[in-house]
């Protein structure tokens, strides 16, 4: 199974829950598509005011399907067509949502999970949850669009640390960082999800829809464009290679 991204409508509000059984809820190249689709309708829903956005079974998303990574990553262009449609799409399309969102966080929220929060207007979590993109451990970078979205939204300390460091922070201290909106007991993280929803659901929606396109406006900028063009030539180094065969083998990796 490849995973899936549901949505499900109750009345003003959508609730888009990112499902991978057993691996956390880790995207597959599969669920990126979806979370695309999935955004892009959202887009055009008038009847709706605020989207909620969590993982199922106790975690946000741990990252990415690495089961997968040995299909496509060790390719320039394959690894390009990932990151630049696959993934890039799945998070423009949530940055482009003028609805607002709502991320209900609990247990591991990793890599693309930290991607995907940065990608919402109010984060709440649970005090249980942690945050971290250890992809150093793997052998290789993030790429520069979500290099840009995190140090944005996560700041450029917590960005370093992340990447440069592998560090795994807990949500007191993402909420100290400014990160979170609210850290709560894991028992009430989905009740004040939805009670800020419903909050959001209240208020003026046009407003909302203008207030949301006006941060996305003055917020944006583009990644130099000779950085995009060589963001992908490590794709048959060595370290990516060695990096993830060392997680696939459940061994540590040789740098």
């Amino acid at each position: 199974m490849s995973g899936r991204v549901r949505v499900d409508v109750d009345g003003l509000l959508a609730r888009v829950s990112l499902s991978h059984p057993g691996k956390f809820n880790a995207m597959s190249r599969a669920m990126w598509r979806e979370l695309r689709s999935v955004f892009d309708t959202l887009q055009h829903r008038t009847d709706l005011r605020c989207v909620i956005v969590a993982g199922e079974g106790g975690h946000f998303c741990a990252g990415g399907d690495i089961a997968e990574y040995p299909d496509f990553r060790f390719g320039e262009a394959s690894l390009r067509e990932f990151h630049e449609t696959d993934v890039w799409g799945g998070l423009g399309a949530m940055l482009a949502c003028d609805l607002p969102i709502v991320a209900q966080i609990e247990g591991n929220c990793m890599g693309a999970g930290v991607e995907i929060a940065c990608c919402c207007d109010i984060r709440l979590s649970a005090d249980t949850a942690r945050f971290g993109a250890p992809i150093a451990r793997l052998g290789f970078p993030m790429a520069p669009r979500e290099v840009q979205l995190v140090l944005r939204e996560a700041g450029a300390a917590t960005a370093r640390e992340m990447l440069l460091e592998a560090a795994v922070l807990d949500a007191a201290e993402m909420k100290a960082r400014g990160f979170l909106n609210a850290v709560l007991p894991a028992n009430e993280v989905a009740v004040q999800a939805q009670e800020r929803a419903q909050r959001v659901a209240q208020l003026a929606p046009d407003a909302a829809r203008l207030n949301k396109q006006a941060l996305r406006s003055l917020g944006s900028t583009e990644p130099p464009a000779a950085l995009l063009e060589q963001a992908y030539h490590y794709a048959n180094g060595a370290e990516h290679r060695e990096g993830i065969a060392a997680f696939l083998a459940k061994r540590r990796a040789v740098f």
